[in-house]
């Protein structure tokens, strides 16, 4: 399976009967599928299937979808609710009499629903079948367009994070190829350290300074953090090779280079591992930043 990005953009139109259709699709970051929908007056009754058919088709973004819709004939253009429109305008001036609040304008009036109607009835339900038929075989054909948008997309992004996970093993490997990591390096410099606290004069007690000294050494040795760090570079890598919606799952895996390059950083002795451990959290910083792109 492929990656997908969740960002992408996608517009489609078609002609049917003398009506000219037109679906624009944006899609951006998103925890889930969130669908928002622009729909015509009249056109309502089209936003469950149109939510339906996104759901299908991504589990992950927040999707803007807007449709319009143009008829030649009167059979098609919206009616004024002029009575109901005359009741918004007097209780519009009463509000701005009694409180001061902003004089409403044309077309803010005729933009709430209920004001403007569109003459259904001069439209049989066979036509508004077909019509309806039309417009969502036009939002498949959008959808179609959205979803290879975010495909090439993701496709460039999993290249990215491939060439992070590449950086990823370097650094790593290169922490654990350190000198300062060598058993007669630390032995030698936690020798010194003792010998120099055990000076006359100092008082402290050498059984206990060399028990000290060993747990230290313990406590500094970054062996596990660089085994999870190439276990989870593999992991990394078996994620993008298998694709799909795996956006999350390496969102969590980010969330463990991250925990893994702090303790490298808090272990380290010696500042060239220091310097390494620093330039691996940029590294995932990058890495977890990319990842919330991906489905």
């Amino acid at each position: 399976m492929s990656l997908q990005s969740m960002t992408g953009f996608a517009r489609a139109g078609a002609d049917h009967n003398g009506a000219a259709i037109a679906w624009e699709i944006k899609s951006v970051n998103g925890k889930g599928v969130d669908a928002r929908l622009r729909l015509p007056p009249g056109f309502e009754r089209l936003e469950q299937a149109t939510r339906q058919a996104i759901q299908k088709r991504f589990s992950r973004g927040n999707i803007q979808a807007s449709l319009a819709v143009q008829r030649d004939g009167l059979a098609v253009q919206p009616v004024v609710n002029e009575d109901f429109l005359k009741d918004l305008a007097g209780l519009a001036k009463r509000l701005e009499e009694q409180f001061g609040v902003a004089p409403a304008t044309a077309d803010g009036l005729l933009a709430l629903r209920g004001v403007l109607e569109m003459p259904e009835a001069l439209e049989s339900e066979e036509e508004r079948a077909r019509l309806d038929k039309s417009i969502l075989c036009v939002l498949d054909e959008a959808l179609a367009g959205l979803e290879k948008a975010r495909l090439a997309e993701g496709t460039a992004l999993g290249l990215v994070l491939g060439a992070h996970l590449d950086r990823i093993e370097a650094l790593t490997l290169a922490a654990e190829a350190d000198p300062s990591r060598d058993p007669a390096v630390i032995r030698a410099r936690i020798a010194e350290q003792v010998r120099l606290l055990m000076e006359p004069g100092t008082g402290l007690d050498e059984t206990r300074l060399h028990m000290e000294a060993a747990f230290l050494a313990t406590k500094a040795d970054i062996r596990e953090e660089i085994d999870r760090l190439k276990t989870h570079v593999a992991s990394g890598r078996n994620l993008l090779a298998g694709g799909g919606a795996i956006g999350r799952k390496l969102d969590f895996l980010s969330q463990e280079f991250n925990r893994e390059s702090n303790t490298l950083c808090s272990k380290s002795n010696a500042a060239p591992v220091t310097a390494i451990g620093l330039e691996l959290k940029a590294v995932v910083d990058q890495f977890r930043e990319q990842v919330q792109n991906l489905e």
